[in-house]
């Protein structure tokens, strides 16, 4: 394929999707996918850095609450990419409706139309999700969120931030060098369960 027809098929998927290659988001509120964790040892509080459960390769560490963030959580890479940031969630301080709607037109005349509805029927938690493929072809994802009632959400406004095929890149380092995570159970059928233990009572 030639540069003039790679040129134009990329300018006809920008038209399409409202996203460009370029135009990925890799940077929000002063962190960066990609960066190194050691690089923001003034902006979280590495004494909370844990794994995270059924992902050990990755780890999480609490921000330093600021005026314009309430939380947030930092995951980075410890196998494939160690210390390199692979997603950045992000609690808005204003949780507000107002702030959202605002922040939400805000991202779409950047990025344009998300490409996905995240939420659940009822508009109780609202999310819209965006994907693109940035000049390196490093795959992200962008989720923006409001939620004033759902406890099993987080409460308020936030924002996520993921390098997916980075996530991808840990998961399977750790597959490698721990096998056994990979070895499934072998499925029962429906003879050999026992059906008291399954069954509330």
């Amino acid at each position: 394929m030639n540069k003039k027809l790679l040129f134009l098929l990329l300018i006809g998927i920008c038209f399409v999707t409202g996203t460009c290659l370029a135009e990925a988001p890799s940077h929000v509120a002063g962190f960066k996918l990609g960066a190194d964790i050691s690089d923001y040892k003034d902006r979280v509080d590495m004494t909370t850095a844990r794994p995270i459960r059924y992902a050990e390769s990755i780890t999480e560490v609490e921000i330093i609450k600021s005026d314009l963030l309430a939380s947030g959580l930092i995951a980075y890479g410890t196998c494939a990419a160690p210390g390199k940031v692979v997603r950045i969630k992000l609690k808005y301080a204003d949780s507000g409706r107002d702030f959202y709607d605002n922040l939400l037109a805000r991202v779409e005349k950047k990025f344009g139309k998300p490409d996905e509805w995240r939420g659940d029927p009822f508009h109780i938690v609202i999310a819209w999700k965006w994907s693109f493929v940035d000049r390196f072809n490093n795959r992200i994802s962008l989720i923006l969120q409001h939620n004033k009632q759902d406890t099993d959400e987080k409460i308020g406004n936030s924002i996520k931030l993921t390098m997916t095929n980075a996530v991808d890149r840990e998961r399977q380092c750790y597959e490698k060098s721990h096998p056994e995570v990979r070895e499934s159970q072998p499925v029962k059928t429906p003879a050999q369960l026992d059906w008291d233990l399954l069954i509330p009572r």
